[in-house]
């Protein structure tokens, strides 16, 4: 559906407005779609983020800053979110050895388990897109790549 038909106006001032416009309502339309799937686990789109970060750095334990600077949402409140995750089991957070201002973070088996649950649904969140042929969802990608220049 096109953008003008889905939010019902004629046409827009100009083609960076439309395409603004057509970025917020399909972040918003996928979000949505994203969010129930994430629900399904008890968790929202950034802790997801979190634990991925985790995963990725697994074993190694790393700092509440490191997860922020990394994070799609930088200003999500990644203490916050650490700590609902720990409440979870998900992940298991200790003082720094090296600096005792720190936090260590490490995702715990749980945290792990709960993402090759995830992973094994991957399909579902691919299905979100599947009006797009893998060519055009590499194009997308690299155009919103170019848009962030």
């Amino acid at each position: 559906m096109r953008i003008e038909e889905a939010i019902q106006v004629e046409e827009f001032p100009s083609v960076f407005q439309k395409v603004s416009i057509n970025l917020i309502y399909t972040m918003t339309w996928a979000d949505v779609r994203l969010q129930d799937f994430f629900g399904e686990f008890d968790l929202t789109s950034s802790q997801y983020n979190v634990l991925r970060i985790l995963r990725g750095q697994h074993p190694n334990p790393v700092s509440t800053a490191f997860i922020r600077d990394r994070m799609i949402h930088q200003n999500a409140g990644a203490s916050r979110l650490v700590d609902r995750l720990a409440g979870k089991g998900l992940v298991t957070k200790s003082t720094c050895e090296a600096d005792r201002r720190l936090v260590d973070v490490v995702i715990t088996e749980q945290g792990l388990e709960v993402l090759r649950q995830m992973d094994a649904q991957r399909t579902r969140i691919d299905e979100i897109y599947n009006n797009l042929s893998e060519t055009e969802a590499e194009e997308l990608s690299r155009l919103l790549d170019k848009v962030r220049g």
